[in-house]
């Protein structure tokens, strides 16, 4: 069975390129710790969102079935339902004002549409409901 590698005096050396091309080691030290330190705040700017939402959205669910089943408890859930999306843009908005750009940037890409999307159902929730 032969091996696929091959031996270390069969491997040609890499070329060194001149000092004046590489840029030093401690310029490109702080943009990578940068870019892993906005990854991780954005990470946990989305734990954060993502609990909320979550709440907020089995709220909305729940006031959708009692609200379309006309129950004594619609009126409660649609309460609570936009009581938890205050909550989660409450914190959304503050996210965004109080991070980095590039924070905001990753948070908006990764949240903003499902926040609008259920801002969206609960105002036509509401809306359904006054009409009924």
């Amino acid at each position: 069975m032969t091996s696929l590698l091959r031996p270390m005096h069969t491997i040609a050396p890499r070329p060194r390129l001149p000092r004046s091309i590489v840029a030093p080691t401690s310029s490109r030290i702080p943009f990578v710790r940068q870019f892993a330190d906005n990854k991780g705040a954005a990470d946990e700017a989305m734990e954060e969102i993502q609990e909320l939402y979550f709440t907020a959205k089995d709220e909305f669910d729940i006031a959708v079935e009692e609200t379309e089943k006309k129950t004594v408890y619609a009126a409660d859930d649609r309460a609570a339902a936009r009581e938890e999306l205050t909550k989660l843009l409450e914190t959304y908005n503050r996210i965004l004002e109080t991070s980095d750009p590039e924070v905001s940037a990753e948070v908006k890409r990764r949240a903003g549409q499902r926040i609008r999307e259920l801002e969206n159902g609960v105002e036509v929730m509401e809306q359904s409901a006054m009409e009924d």
